[in-house]
C-alpha cells in the first residue's frame, strides 16, 4: 500500500466517489462528485476504473506529499496546481517520485479540481461508496474533510504506470469552464403550478449564485417567481440538477448531496450533460436557464457517453497484472 500525506487541507478537500446511486430507495443521498465529467476523465487517464475513488479539492486546494513514485491528473477547475512550486499541466499524466509536493495557487476557471491517483484511494467502502457525506459523517476519510497530517492510502495499480508515459486528453475533448454558456433544463413536473410571466422570466433573466450555496444546493438570487397557489407540494422525488422553487419565490438548484424527496415545487431539472458546468460555478458567478426537450438532453447524454467510451478504450491496451 501506498500513501499520500496532506500537508495543508485547504479549504474543502474530500474523497469522492461517484456516488451512493443503489441507496436512494432508502432515503440516502448520492453524494459523490460534484463535476461527474470532470472526475471520470481524470480517472481514464491515470489507467484507473472511472469510479475509483479520488480527491476533489474547492476553491483553494491543498498540499499533500506522494510518500512514493506513482502518477497522477489534474483535471476540472484551474485552480493553478503547481508540483514542487512549478505549474503544472492540467488533463495529463504527471509522474512523481517520493517526497514530490503538489500544491495549488490563484484560480483561474471553474471552482474545484479533481486529482486522480494512478490505483485509486484506498479507504473503506460505506453502503457501495468510498465518496465523503460531511452531513452525515460517515464515507470517505473517516466520514469528513481532510485535515492537516491526515495520510491516504492508494491503492498499487494492477499494471505498470509507466505505460501512461505521454498521456494527455486532445483539446476538443476537455470542458470549457472559463465561459459562459446557458444551462439547459427540462421544464416541469410542476410548470403548470407558477404564475406564465414567472416561467417566461425564469428562462430569460441572470441568476447569481448566493454566498447560501454549498455541496447540498445552490441558491439563487435574481428574478422572484410567482406561484399560482403556493409552493407547497405533497413531498416527491428530487434528484441532483432539479430546481426547486420554495415560497419565497428564489430557485434552489440541488446538487450532489441533496436529498432525496422535497416538498416544494419544480420548475425544472437540470440535464445531466450540463450539471458538470453547474458545479464548477461559485458563489457570485451568474447562470442563464435554457429550456430544452427530452430528445435533446438525450442526445447531449449519449454524446458524452461515447466520448468517454472512446477515450476509455485506450485503458484496454494496457497490460495489466
Amino acid at each position: 500500500m501506498e500513501y499520500v500525506t496532506i500537508l495543508k487541507p485547504g479549504l474543502l478537500t474530500t474523497v469522492q466517489d461517484l456516488g451512493r446511486r443503489d441507496y436512494r430507495i432508502y432515503g440516502v443521498s448520492i453524494s459523490g462528485v460534484m463535476d461527474p465529467l470532470s472526475f471520470r476523465l481524470g480517472n481514464i487517464l491515470v489507467g484507473n476504473n472511472e469510479n475509483a475513488a479520488a480527491i476533489e479539492v474547492t476553491m483553494m486546494g491543498p498540499t499533500l506529499k506522494f510518500e512514493s513514485k506513482t502518477a497522477f491528473s489534474i483535471t476540472g477547475g484551474d485552480l493553478s496546481p503547481k508540483l514542487n512550486g512549478n505549474r503544472i499541466d492540467m488533463w495529463k499524466v504527471i509522474f512523481v517520485e517520493a517526497g514530490d509536493e503538489l500544491s495549488f495557487g490563484k484560480h483561474v476557471s471553474g471552482c474545484r479540481s479533481y486529482i486522480a491517483i494512478a490505483g485509486g484511494i484506498n479507504v473503506p467502502e460505506v453502503m457501495g461508496s468510498r465518496s465523503t457525506f460531511t452531513r452525515g459523517n460517515y464515507g470517505g476519510y473517516k466520514g469528513r474533510a481532510l485535515k492537516r497530517d491526515d495520510k491516504l492510502n492508494v491503492n498499487i495499480p494492477d499494471f505498470d504506470i509507466n505505460q501512461l508515459q505521454g498521456r494527455r486528453l486532445r483539446a476538443k475533448d476537455i470542458p470549457v469552464f472559463d465561459k459562459e454558456r446557458p444551462i439547459r433544463f427540462t421544464a416541469g413536473p410542476h410548470t403548470d403550478r407558477f404564475e406564465e410571466k414567472s416561467v417566461e422570466l425564469f428562462s430569460t433573466s441572470t441568476y447569481r449564485l448566493s454566498n447560501a450555496s454549498d455541496r447540498m444546493g445552490y441558491r439563487l438570487d435574481g428574478e422572484q417567481l410567482t406561484h399560482k397557489e403556493g409552493a407547497d407540494i405533497i413531498s416527491d422525488f428530487i434528484a441532483p440538477g432539479t430546481i426547486q422553487v420554495p415560497g419565497n419565490g428564489f430557485p434552489i438548484i440541488h446538487m450532489a448531496d441533496c436529498g432525496t424527496s422535497g416538498g416544494y415545487t419544480k420548475i425544472g431539472v437540470i440535464i445531466t450533460s450540463d450539471l458538470p458546468y453547474v458545479a464548477q460555478k461559485k458563489p457570485g458567478d451568474t447562470i442563464n436557464f435554457q429550456v430544452c426537450d427530452i430528445q435533446e438532453a438525450q442526445n447531449e447524454f449519449r454524446k458524452i457517453e461515447k466520448t468517454i467510451y472512446d477515450i476509455e478504450l485506450n485503458n484496454k491496451l494496457l497490460i495489466r497484472n
